[in-house]
């Protein structure tokens, strides 16, 4: 028998067959189960991405891979089909010297036939989700950077050398399945910093003692709060003892920049809302407090002209009624899990029932692709409203 030709009895047999036409099946000399070859079903949008090998899988031997392209997180599902499919790879894949068999016995015309390497019963898709950032902040807080290490005068050598949760660009890469652009707003929501090659945060003491310094030199200096010039902030914080790269790091958390430097230096304006936060977490970290003197305290810690408003707070304190008496406590959406069930198993335990003005602030970041705040609240809780006038209020579902 004439061995099949090239041109016609691979896949592009099948890509040239006009509608309303058959080709018989072949199976190809390698035919075979090739548990190494699977399917994958793709958007068109995705489709540049995979050719120009702009994605990777990422994902620990315990975890389900998710596949990454630049800026977006996909899990890969297996989805099985009530039709089987037949791979046909291209002819130039044949082996000419070994006759392909062909499943029509009457069937002689070698230049029409598609030769089978393997029948596929399924495929795998991608559904878009959000980054696993959950982990990307236990990574953080394995090692946070404490005041000690300045004063031990830690180097990159020592650093290496012990390398107990500490994580690289690289190895933050590998261990959190997240796309590059996530990763680093992951980065960016945790207040991280690169120190000596290790991404980290900083010990929230510790950024107290920096934050407190800057104020003060604020005052020494008559400096304005909305007007701070970047080299004499970190100029003047370096002369007090503090790292240059932690200095800088300190107009980051709190500030935001109000005009770039090019010949000169860049002017920084703290935020207020931030600054404010950063005093009331300090009060409450040893514990509830009555509303009065909370109050009474914050106003006093807080630089002279910031208004502390409870409406900085929305999303990192509870406040309650014990009878005649408000109590205010910290509860922070940034210890919250991203994982959307995780966060309502959360909050529902804290409380059973929540008005929506107070559930709010703790559901507002969540990011769920395909699903909107509303889909969220029906999926995981129960509203209930005794009046059209009544504040919604909320259960676990």
């Amino acid at each position: 028998m004439e061995p099949p030709s090239p041109d016609c009895n691979g896949a592009e047999a099948v890509l040239n067959l006009k509608p309303s036409s058959s080709i018989p099946i072949t199976y190809h000399p390698l035919f075979g189960p090739h548990d190494d070859l699977i399917l994958l079903e793709l958007d068109q949008k995705l489709l540049p991405d995979v050719l120009h090998q702009r994605v990777t899988i990422r994902g620990q031997p315990d975890e389900d891979a998710v596949l990454c392209t630049e800026s977006k997180t996909y899990a890969i599902k297996s989805v099985g089909t009530s039709n089987s499919v037949f791979l046909i790879p291209p002819s130039s894949q044949f082996n000419y010297f070994e006759s392909p068999i062909c499943c029509d016995e009457n069937y002689h015309d070698p230049q029409s036939v598609a030769s089978v390497i393997k029948i596929a019963t399924g495929n795998m898709e991608l559904v878009e989700v959000a980054p696993r950032l959950d982990k990307l902040r236990s990574l953080l807080f394995e090692n946070p950077y404490r005041f000690e290490e300045d004063v031990e005068m830690v180097d990159l050598e020592e650093m290496e050398g012990k390398n107990t949760g500490l994580y690289s660009w690289d190895d933050l890469i590998e261990k959190v399945q997240a796309s590059d652009d996530e990763l680093r707003t992951g980065l960016q929501a945790f207040s991280a910093v690169e120190i000596y090659g290790y991404w980290r945060i900083v010990d929230e003491k510790y950024m107290d003692r920096i934050l407190r310094m800057l104020l003060h030199n604020s005052v020494l200096n008559d400096w304005s709060l909305s007007c701070l010039n970047e080299d004499d902030v970190v100029n003047a914080l370096e002369s007090d003892g503090f790292p240059h790269k932690l200095a800088n790091h300190c107009l980051h958390v709190y500030g935001s920049k109000v005009i770039e430097g090019v010949s000169t230096s860049s002017i920084w304006k703290l935020d207020e809302r931030k600054v404010c936060v950063h005093f009331a977490r300090d009060i409450l970290r040893d514990g509830n407090r009555k509303m009065e003197r909370f109050m009474e305290d914050w106003a006093r810690k807080v630089p002279e002209g910031m208004p502390a408003s409870l409406d900085m707070l929305e999303g990192e304190v509870l406040i309650e009624k014990l009878g005649a008496e408000t109590w205010i406590r910290a509860f922070s959406v940034s210890s919250l899990p991203y994982n959307p069930a995780e966060r309502f198993s959360v909050l529902f335990k804290e409380r059973p029932k929540w008005e929506w003005k107070d559930l709010h602030p703790y559901i507002s970041d969540l990011r769920v692709p395909g699903l909107s705040a509303e889909g969220l609240l029906l999926k995981y809780t129960r509203r209930t409203q005794p009046t059209a006038d009544a504040e919604p209020v909320f259960s676990i579902r």
